[in-house]
């Protein structure tokens, strides 16, 4: 005779515990704190350094140029960083995939959802605290150094303190976006080169054959890609800023596209996932 096994109904592990255990793996792996510290160095030393040497010769700026040039300072590093926290985002994933750990981790949790899911979460809390810290410290520093050249941009103005915010929400997203395409496909070289490719190489792309071809429509998709549409996110408006041709994205249209992108990618790759063995 067989007994019927039944396990209670808290065994189950819950979302807080998927998500603090995948808090450990991730401050515990060394690429993490490699990126990190690239991303604090990148961005405070940029904006020391630009906040040290724009308007070096003492130039007087209206409240629109000083404010614009404080966002611009302190979001030159993020075509730097949104590199460095793509990077970071495939391997949280494909790490596991090339050690094997990947096995014992579905093994925790045989949906899978919860868990990846769960490094989803922690990669882009962890991505959006690191940035917005390392990113109002370069801030706090390069107003500084500024006012010291007659420059005395309004901090609190939605139209200085959203772009930079949004700086810490872009790469973000492209830390997400990357997780998703190393989740589809499992290789730390494969998915570091789509990634890359697409923030470097896709844009060059469209931008070239649009300019050679005189195709309005080739540089209007090229709107859409994730460096472009997300590019609007720490984009500061000036006063008067004549219309671009083609479509044009705000911030918040910008956002929309990113984010779209970034549940697309992770929807397809978690959808994937739960159906391959491993």
């Amino acid at each position: 005779m067989t007994a019927a096994t039944t396990l209670p109904p808290t065994t189950g592990l819950r979302f807080s515990r998927l998500v603090r255990s995948e808090w450990v793996k991730f401050r515990s792996i060394r690429s993490t704190v490699w990126c990190f510290a690239v991303l604090v160095v990148l961005t405070v030393a940029m904006a020391v350094l630009l906040g040290n040497f724009v308007n070096d010769a003492g130039t007087r700026m209206s409240q629109d140029s000083a404010n614009g040039t404080l966002v611009s300072i302190n979001t030159a590093s993020v075509s730097l960083t949104a590199l460095v926290v793509g990077v970071l985002g495939v391997l949280i994933i494909t790490g596991e995939y090339g050690t094997g750990q990947i096995r014992s981790t579905f093994t925790a949790d045989p949906r899978r959802t919860g868990v990846l899911l769960a490094k989803a979460a922690v990669l882009a809390l962890a991505t959006f605290v690191v940035s917005v810290v390392a990113t109002w410290i370069g801030v706090a520093l390069s107003s500084v150094l500024q006012s010291a050249r007659g420059v005395h941009p309004d901090v609190a103005d939605p139209a200085v303190f959203m772009p930079i915010l949004g700086s810490s929400v872009y790469v973000t997203l492209l830390a997400l976006l990357a997780f998703g395409i190393g989740l589809l496909l499992r290789s730390s070289a494969g998915a570091i080169a789509v990634t890359l490719g697409i923030l470097l190489v896709l844009p060059i792309v469209l931008s070239v054959f649009g300019s050679l071809l005189q195709a309005q429509w080739l540089l209007d998709v090229g709107k859409f890609l994730p460096d472009a549409a997300g590019g609007q996110l720490y984009a500061y408006s000036y006063a008067g800023q004549g219309a671009e041709p083609g479509i044009v994205l705000n911030g918040w249209a910008g956002f929309g596209v990113l984010a779209a992108e970034v549940v697309a990618v992770g929807a397809l790759a978690l959808a994937v996932a739960r159906r391959r063995d491993v």
